[in-house]
């Protein structure tokens, strides 16, 4: 699964799902399916905004231009004080997707396997995303 957030409203704008073993879960961060699902998804995002992304998604530099995720160690290179901190940077942006996902998973339904029919997923997530947004309206 996939959230597109708002960073200022922290509003959900936008999911996107695979079936099969493209997503595992929602934490499944630090794999090339990541990637995978974002480009298969196609989810129309312009070149003005900003992408925050976790280490699933290295590459989509090549597919938006103004995206920015946290440099990796390779085996024999370890990070420099500067790409550390600026993955620290990044991190602390990021606070806010992870803080929601969170928010998601006090629903049981996302927090553990997910049993039922796959067609019916998307459009639970979907309705637990309108309800986290409407309890977010209702509380400012």
């Amino acid at each position: 699964m996939q959230l597109i957030v708002n960073q200022i409203t922290k509003e959900i704008i936008c999911t996107a799902f695979a079936q099969g073993k493209k997503h595992v879960d929602l934490w499944c961060a630090a794999s090339r399916r990541d990637f995978k699902l974002f480009k298969d998804s196609q989810i129309g995002i312009s070149e003005d905004i900003e992408l925050l992304a976790d280490k699933g998604y290295q590459g989509i530099k090549n597919n938006h231009k103004q995206s920015k995720t946290p440099y990796k160690k390779s085996k024999k290179k370890a990070l420099t004080s500067e790409q550390k901190k600026e993955n620290s940077q990044l991190a602390s942006k990021r606070i806010v997707v992870e803080n929601i996902i969170r928010c998601l998973k006090i629903f049981r339904i996302l927090s553990s396997r997910y049993r039922n029919r796959r067609k019916r997923f998307g459009l639970r997530v979907n309705l637990i995303a309108v309800i986290y947004n409407y309890e977010l309206k209702s509380a400012a």
